[in-house]
This record gives C-alpha cells, sequence and structure tokens, in this order.
C-alpha cells in the first residue's frame, strides 16, 4: 500500500475512533471536542484527496482499520506522530498546496488534543 493510502486510511480511522468516543463519552466539553473533530477531519481528508489526484493519479485503494480505541487522546497523539514522521512519503515536501493541507491536517488534531486535554 501507498504510504498516501496509508495516510488516507489513517485519517478515515481516526474520524470513525473519535465519533465512537463522542458518543460514549460523558464529558460534555470532549463530546463537543470529539464532535468537532470528526466533522472536520474527514472535510480535510477529502480535501487532501482531491488535490493530490488533481496533481497526480488515483489514490491505490487503502485499508479500512477497524481496531478498539482504549485512550482518544493517545490515539490522536500517535497519529499525529505517525503524519510527522511520513509526511514527506505521502507526498513530496516540495508540493507545498500538499503539504499546506497536511498542515491543517495536524492543526486539527492539536486542537482537539488541546480541547481533550485542558478543557475536558
Amino acid at each position: 500500500m501507498s504510504k498516501c493510502g496509508e495516510f488516507m486510511g489513517q485519517l478515515f480511522f481516526a474520524r470513525d475512533a473519535a465519533h465512537r468516543e463522542h458518543l460514549r463519552t460523558r464529558s460534555f466539553s470532549q463530546h463537543m471536542a470529539l464532535g468537532e473533530f470528526y466533522a472536520a477531519i474527514i472535510g480535510l481528508a477529502d480535501t487532501f484527496a482531491e488535490a493530490y489526484q488533481g496533481e497526480y493519479d488515483l489514490i491505490p485503494d487503502f485499508d479500512f482499520i477497524s481496531e478498539p480505541v482504549f485512550d482518544i487522546e493517545d490515539e490522536l497523539r500517535n497519529q499525529v506522530a505517525w503524519i510527522t514522521k511520513n509526511r514527506g512519503e505521502v507526498c513530496p515536501v516540495t508540493d507545498t498546496p500538499l503539504q499546506n493541507i497536511i498542515d491543517e491536517i495536524v492543526g486539527q488534531y492539536r486542537s482537539t488534543l488541546y480541547k481533550l486535554k485542558f478543557l475536558a
């Protein structure tokens, strides 16, 4: 699987995991933060995919990850670390429009992590 496909799989998994936790939490602030995240991340994933495919080619099919998440904050932190480590393999670092969308994606993760850590 390509790194770009793996990246898309990570984003879809993040959306699903956040939505599950959004429905399970008893914390109103966590409920709101995760609701904002899952709504925003799928739009950002779509923006990235369309821009990527407009420049390169269709993203090869990717796996839908389905595994239990025991700590949504840890999961989101781990995904930010994966994105940071692999962004140069997802698309060329010289492709600044796509890298900018990745920056927006990481920004959404970080904003959500702030809300989960300090406002929940």
